[in-house]
């Protein structure tokens, strides 16, 4: 907010006219007009009684612990928007650095307006346009210090986008670390830059790992939901939520195993015991292959710890003892096929 709106403002908020905030500071009627409507700044030596004429701070005064509301970042973006369509480029940045400069610990308005003007000369060919590379880039770096995750993300993001556009790979990989290592998009940014820097391996790797991560995350967000049918007693979108589990596991060729244990539990719901027994059947004889997704080619660059004899038999002795014991089945322990099933030997 301005000089002349903050005294506005806060004159209004005491009930003062123009007429009687000029006669106690011994000015005109038509000065505090003028301040109020920006058209003139108050002397510097009227700061000080100002603020104390409307019981505000020097601060408060001067806007300097002022933010900017989302509203109001928002109206600016837009006006730089439609600057940018009506008025040539350079113009209509100039307006944006006055206001930034009027602002500049706004760190949204800062990066939004970096946003708005490197994506301009995306869309529409700039003269020069190289000229306000350094510019630019020095706004998002203003902002990689924020104290707010999502800004420094969006920052360091744009920042590692615009050079390799540059194909300046060493910056771009500079700016990887303002990503979190937790941040699925630092490994896909960092697998490109392997791919553009001629490390066919490294970014087949990583780019696997993504893959490999990405099973996990999805088949954890359908077993969520296919915790929610069941507590809604929703059984049709169970079925179709193990469906997809066991889609996801193929797709994601992660090997029988994982492609048919989502239906057991559903299977003991509802005592089906044909299905239940066709699962377990499945299970006893694709137990050996728990890591079949280490032979699919869609993660033949990663490297995993293979499983020692010892424990798979440890494995299949739990799994058989599961099912032996566990209260969710003991509905067939007077079925035939169960008790020959029970009974096999694993090998």
């Amino acid at each position: 907010m301005s000089v002349g709106k903050v005294i506005r403002k806060y004159r209004k908020a005491k009930n003062m006219t123009q007429e009687e905030m000029a006669g106690r500071l011994g000015v005109s009627a038509p000065a505090v007009n003028k301040w109020e409507n920006e058209n003139s700044l108050p002397d510097i030596t009227l700061l000080a009684p100002i603020a104390r004429l409307l019981d505000i701070s020097p601060d408060t005064l001067l806007s300097f612990r002022e933010d900017l509301t989302q509203e109001e970042i928002h109206q600016m973006v837009c006006e730089a928007d439609a600057m940018l369509k009506e008025k040539p480029y350079d113009e209509a940045l100039a307006w944006a650095k006055k206001k930034m400069a009027q602002y500049p610990n706004c760190e949204q308005l800062i990066l939004n307006m970096a946003v708005i003007f490197n994506a301009q000369r995306l869309v529409q060919e700039i003269p020069n346009a190289e000229e306000y590379d350094d510019y630019l880039c020095s706004l998002y770096i203003r902002v990689l210090g924020s104290d707010e995750e999502a800004t420094r993300i969006r920052a360091a993001d744009s920042l590692i986008g615009f050079y390799m556009r540059k194909k300046q790979y060493d910056k771009a990989e500079e700016y990887l670390q303002y990503l979190s290592v937790q941040n699925p998009e630092r490994k896909r940014r960092q697998a490109e830059i392997y791919a553009e820097t001629d490390r066919e391996k490294e970014a087949y790797k990583v780019y696997e790992e993504l893959l490999f991560f990405d099973y996990q995350r999805a088949s954890a967000e359908l077993h969520g939901m296919y915790l929610l049918a069941l507590k809604s007693k929703d059984m049709e979108r169970a079925h179709m939520l193990v469906n997809k589990q066991r889609e996801l596991a193929q797709c994601f060729e992660m090997g029988e195993l994982h492609e048919i244990v989502s239906g057991l539990e559903i299977a003991s719901l509802e005592k089906d015991a044909d299905e239940m027994l066709a699962i377990m059947e499945g299970m006893l004889a694709s137990l050996g292959q728990i890591s079949a997704f280490r032979k699919s080619p869609l993660y033949e660059h990663m490297e995993f710890r293979a499983e020692s004899e010892e424990f798979l038999e440890e494995f299949k002795k739990k799994v058989l003892e599961g099912f032996r014991d566990g209260e969710d089945y003991a509905f067939l322990k007077g079925n035939k096929r169960w008790q020959e099933l029970m009974g096999a030997e694993i090998i």
